[in-house]
């Protein structure tokens, strides 16, 4: 094999696994976690902070 092919096979590998990791993670949550809006540009909501703000 010559190493366009070693790169294609890995550059698909990561994605398959990437990908499969995103399915697997969105099939185990149970719900949407509602999060304040980090920048909220001319929505007229203010943003309340970060993920850590607890608010």
């Amino acid at each position: 094999m010559d190493n366009k092919k070693i790169f294609r096979a890995v550059f698909a590998l990561f994605w398959l696994v990437a990908l499969g990791l995103l399915v697997l993670d969105t099939a185990r949550s149970s719900s949407v976690r509602v999060e304040p809006p980090p920048i909220a540009f001319g929505s007229g909501q203010a943003a309340s902070g970060g993920h850590c703000s607890g608010r």
